[in-house]
């Protein structure tokens, strides 16, 4: 699955905060603390964040 780019809900913009979320909570720290430093409040974009599944490296071993 790609990255969220947009909230299906809502439609606010996602994507630009994709690759902090998903470095800083790699790097251990907790995902709420991470969502509410970079500003998303509204459960259903918190939603969406913290369901999204990277598949993207997985995927990219069977590009030929």
């Amino acid at each position: 699955m790609m990255p969220p780019i947009r909230c299906p809900t809502c439609g606010k913009p996602l994507g630009q905060y994709w690759e902090e979320y998903k470095d800083r909570v790699k790097n251990g720290e907790d995902p709420k603390k991470v969502l509410d430093d970079l500003g998303i409040d509204r459960y259903c974009c918190r939603t969406t964040m913290l369901t999204t599944v990277d598949l993207m490296e997985l995927v990219a071993r069977f590009k030929k």
